[in-house]
């Protein structure tokens, strides 16, 4: 197959069968890949269109096409996008808990007789050998796999059930993947790499600058000027919007009180019924709510285009749960913006959030488990005791000193040449410790972000190791005259961005972008540091790696 016929081919599949006159922009490099046979990873933002970058390919692909998503809403979404054209070459069938046996041995009977193309999946279902083999006599000619950054420890919807996924796709004759998620720092980026077994993937990173998203930072003195930017921000803006808050309780107390006031709200957090999340969920949707006030739990898998405003009344954990939360604001290129209303306060919030390390002794215990030979995650449960979270973490930093593998059948031992249980549970710690210390970096980046007077976008996309060089046009900053430019800077700058440079304590790290008489570099060991140019240079701080 020629490469100039890619295109054509492409675009024709996008207008005969899913009626898209064009392909947006981003979508047609991973597309390629994926008709190359490529793995490759794609970051595009909330809106962007990531489910047609599998969704055109797969048309042209012998074999269905196997997506895993975490979500059955989103699931649901987007297996009604693809039904309602009535296609047969773009039929979606669904294996999932919520399906009888029968429903479930219905869809793969389809997708054995070629009348559905796409089988969407959990993890949990692959995980039953059954299930698995099953799905590998369908001889898929791609794995897709969203909301892909749920596969990453640093993430915050690190999700164990995805640890195993590298091992399941290779069981299944290991076609190649196409991950996809909308926000991925450099950590995010190589920890997907690394789980999901990616063979030289090709990276697609672009559209982060949402041009019609107006960014706005404010610090607040106290709580009261925080409600009165709140309650002035819901008098100008349209509805609906999202009121993220930092915990359940505030959650619940915001919203009682924005009612009170006259602005009838509904909340929303991960402790709530799982019949009551999904009924609230859907009134969002379905423009039932106008406001929802809600933790870090709502929003992966909202399919909604008309959302006018994201206002965050904490700071945010990192740049990542905070890219990733603006993002559905405007997807429907509508004007749309963005509120973060932030005291120095709610670092401490964060900081609590971030505590609590393993227990050395639980984890030596579970690793002399491992070492009697291969056991499910039930199975480990029971005999160590811990809850299944528990074990997913626990399997997770194990995993990552070697001394713990997933096989056959989703079961996970100790592979030949591991550390004993003591020092494989001392090395696990002493990871927890490394990544608590990124973690402890990327708090550390949003304060930064926060108090910023450079351009809001520029910043925000040095973090994730893009570059713009320009002001945007769209933030605070730059309304206000405050945002300048920085090109200058960074041509002077004493490392070319992305290289990679050495520091006598921190180790290696790369350079991630520059602002004013400072530089950001992302070392391995610690995470995000912020360093002066002068003291750098004059004090050789740093050599090229």
């Amino acid at each position: 197959m020629k490469l100039p016929i890619y295109g054509p081919r492409l675009r024709k599949v996008a207008r005969t069968h899913f009626g898209w006159p064009s392909l947006r922009p981003g979508q047609f490099k991973p597309m390629r890949a994926v008709l190359r046979r490529k793995d490759a990873l794609v970051v595009l933002p909330t809106g962007a269109g990531k489910s047609a970058i599998y969704q055109i390919p797969a048309v042209l692909l012998p074999g269905p096409t196997v997506v895993i998503s975490p979500l059955l809403a989103l699931q649901q979404d987007q297996i009604a996008a693809l039904n309602e054209r009535a296609d047969p070459k773009i039929r979606a069938v669904r294996v999932s808990s919520a399906e009888t046996p029968r429903e479930q041995q219905e869809a793969i009977e389809e997708l054995r007789s070629g009348k559905a193309e796409f089988l969407f999946i959990t993890p949990e279902q692959l995980a039953n050998p059954e299930r698995l083999a099953e799905v590998k006599a369908l001889k898929p000619g791609l794995v897709a796999i969203d909301e892909a950054h749920c596969i990453s420890a640093w993430g915050p919807d690190f999700r164990p059930d995805f640890l195993a996924l590298g091992d399941m796709i290779k069981e299944l004759g290991r076609p190649p993947v196409l991950a996809l998620t909308a926000t991925a720092s450099p950590p995010v980026r190589e920890d997907i790499i690394n789980r999901l077994q990616l063979r030289n993937p090709e990276i697609h990173v672009s559209g982060l600058d949402r041009k019609n998203l107006f960014i706005e930072v404010t610090h607040c003195p106290d709580e009261a000027y925080r409600w009165r930017r709140l309650t002035t921000l819901l008098d100008e803006g349209q509805r609906p919007g999202i009121v993220y808050v930092a915990t359940r309780r505030a959650a619940e107390e915001l919203a009682e009180k924005l009612t009170q006031a006259g602005y009838p709200a509904e909340f929303y957090h991960g402790g709530m019924a799982g019949g009551l999340r999904e009924q609230r969920h859907e009134d969002f949707i379905n423009d039932k709510v106008d406001i929802m006030v809600a933790t870090s739990a709502f929003g992966m898998g909202i399919d909604k285009a008309n959302i006018r405003w994201v206002a965050h009344m904490a700071l945010p954990d990192s740049p990542d749960s905070y890219f990733q939360e603006i993002g559905r604001a405007g997807r429907d290129g509508e004007p749309g913006r963005v509120l973060l209303l932030w005291r120095a306060e709610d670092e401490a919030i964060q900081r609590f959030f971030n505590g609590g390390g393993p227990d050395e002794t639980e984890l030596r215990e579970l690793a002399k488990v491992l070492h009697k030979g291969p056991a499910t995650k039930t199975a480990l449960a029971e005999k160590t005791g811990l809850g299944p979270r528990r074990i997913g973490q626990y399997l997770a930093l194990l995993e990552q000193v070697g001394a713990a593998r997933t096989g056959k059948g989703s079961k996970i031992s100790a592979p030949t040449g591991a550390p004993l249980p003591a020092k494989a549970a001392t090395a696990a710690v002493a990871e927890f410790e490394r990544q608590q210390a990124v973690i402890k970096s990327r708090t550390d980046m949003m304060r930064g972000f926060a108090e910023s007077r450079q351009c809001r976008t520029e910043t925000l996309l040095a973090y994730f190791g893009e570059e713009i060089r320009r002001m945007c046009g769209h933030c605070d900053n730059c309304a206000d005259g405050s945002a300048e430019e920085v090109n200058a800077v960074e041509e002077e700058g004493p490392f070319p961005i992305h290289s990679k440079v050495s520091h006598a304590e921190w180790g290696t790290g790369m350079v991630m972008g520059y602002e004013e008489e400072k530089m950001t570099v992302l070392f391995d060991t610690v995470g995000y540091k912020t360093l002066s140019v002068p003291v750098v240079v004059n004090q050789n701080l740093l050599t090229p790696a």
